[in-house]
């Protein structure tokens, strides 16, 4: 762009988590910012149909539903009898409405230019825009955040009522009484708990012969024991041969001969980079088989001043570290100091019940050899977990042998999504067991369940110490 001047110094296309936090990262530093994205669209994937509509229709099911105070109540007790769509719409509208607002505000305050449309390159410093008028922008910097959408298998023929996927779930126009979710990784497996919790009979399908298989073995198997007590059937090691629609619903068929009828049938097939109408050619760059864009440290590509952030550029694939890969790439383009990520981002799995970790596994640490001691703390031993209900949740600690670092953190039940930062924290200051040991925790609260399983774990190595030094 050494000819003329740029249009803007720094474009964004897509205003999801990553697009969003580079743009403001990037006004902040004094440069000229636009974003593009479709008018209906701001936000992007996770605001729109992703992470903020599921993650409130799950507190309007919990809510609805009275789930977990039935330990308290009975098992019959609901805060409403008949839970229609209307009521769980309700609630998910609001929130997403709300937050549009809230990040079309900071875009406005940060002095961002929106640029409605959707947006393909022209050459690797022009960017076309198409929308309600036709117009073409050039910038210095460019970063590529269009985030993701549902893969579909040619095979199968979606039809946004009987067979549908994880955007299509958000608009059915009744709680289906069966349901076969085909695929159980993160999105399939929350949205199963959520119907499953409602009443609706589900059924998994999942080629391999475990879930989540990046989640601690013990706690994956609490969860299924969970869902398998709110009528969840699992069918492993299975593959889908064919999805047949029928007048009153669908049948599932599976190469193993087994027949599912059901009234929907929701796929969960993984996630497709949102790269095929941005004509990358032009750019000199191109995405892999999934629509991923390969990226630096920096989250640069191939061409140096064009980037890529967010899930469009594929793992780890959150909303938080498309956030912080955002600011990075910003802070890189802009020629400002750059400090790299840190390596301990935390997971969280909004099912019922959620799931949450950070660090290490025991079958990591098994694999690589490195000695660890296990302390537990279950929430049925926490006045806390009495008065909320919560009988079958636990925290997991994961402690060196050698030096009581903490290196794992694995919780399961109410507010694990909440609870695992404490364990960050420790982590990524490099502390140790003992800090847990000695802390003060409010009381009751199921934080308090760091300082019962750190007592568990230091409990378990003075007895190995003792015997080792009776040797």
């Amino acid at each position: 762009m050494a000819d003329h001047v740029a249009d803007y110094d720094v474009l964004v296309l897509g205003s999801g988590p990553g697009g969003q936090k580079a743009a403001i990262a990037a006004a902040k530093l004094g440069r000229r910012v636009a974003v593009v994205e479709k008018r209906n669209m701001i936000g992007g994937v996770c605001i729109n149909t992703g992470t903020i509509p599921s993650k409130t229709l799950r507190e309007a099911v919990l809510y609805l539903t009275g789930l977990n105070q039935r330990e308290l109540y009975g098992a019959s007790y609901r805060v409403k009898d008949e839970i229609t769509v209307a009521d769980l719409g309700m609630r998910t509208q609001h929130v997403i409405g709300r937050e549009v607002q809230v990040i079309r505000s900071q875009l406005a305050r940060n002095h961002v230019t929106v640029l409605p449309g959707t947006g393909r390159f022209l050459d690797p410093h022009t960017v076309g825009i198409s929308g309600e008028e036709e117009r073409k922008v050039t910038a210095d910097r460019i970063v590529i955040a269009t985030g993701t959408s549902p893969a579909r298998p040619d095979s199968v023929q979606f039809d946004e009522r009987t067979v549908i996927d994880s955007d299509a779930i958000l608009h059915l126009d009744r709680v289906p009484e069966t349901m076969v979710v085909v695929g159980a990784g993160v999105i399939g497996i929350e949205y199963a708990s959520m119907f499953a919790a409602l009443g609706t009979k589900v059924t998994m399908v999942e080629r391999r012969e475990r879930m989540l298989e990046f989640c601690d073995l013990e706690i994956v198997e609490a969860l299924k024991y969970h869902l398998r007590d709110l009528a969840v059937t699992f069918r492993f090691g299975e593959h889908v041969a064919a999805v047949e629609r029928r007048p009153r619903g669908a049948l599932t068929l599976l190469e193993s001969g087994k027949r599912i009828p059901a009234d929907c049938v929701m796929y969960s097939a993984g996630r497709q980079g949102r790269t095929a109408e941005l004509n990358l050619e032009a750019a000199g760059l191109a995405a892999d088989d999934r629509g991923r864009i390969r990226v630096d440290e920096h989250y640069a590509t191939a061409v140096p001043h064009i980037y890529a952030v967010g899930d469009v550029i594929g793992f780890p694939a959150l909303a938080a570290t498309s956030m912080e890969q955002g600011r990075v790439a910003a802070q890189h383009a802009c020629g400002e100091p750059v400090e790299e990520l840190r390596e301990l981002p935390p997971i969280g799995i909004y099912t019922i019940p959620e799931i949450s970790f950070v660090g290490k596994s025991e079958d990591e640490l098994t694999r690589d050899r490195i000695p660890f001691e296990v302390g537990i703390s279950r929430y049925r031993e926490l006045a806390r977990g009495q008065i909320i209900g919560d009988s079958y949740g636990m925290l997991k600690l994961l402690v060196s042998s050698e030096d009581r670092r903490l290196l794992g953190v694995h919780v399961f039940g109410t507010g694990a999504t909440e609870l695992v930062h404490i364990g960050q924290t420790v982590m990524g200051c490099g502390g140790t067991v003992d800090y847990l040991v000695n802390a003060v925790f409010n009381y009751p609260t199921l934080a308090e369940s760091y300082k019962v399983a750190a007592l568990d774990a230091m409990n378990k190595m003075r007895v190995v110490a003792r015997l080792t030094a009776d040797t």
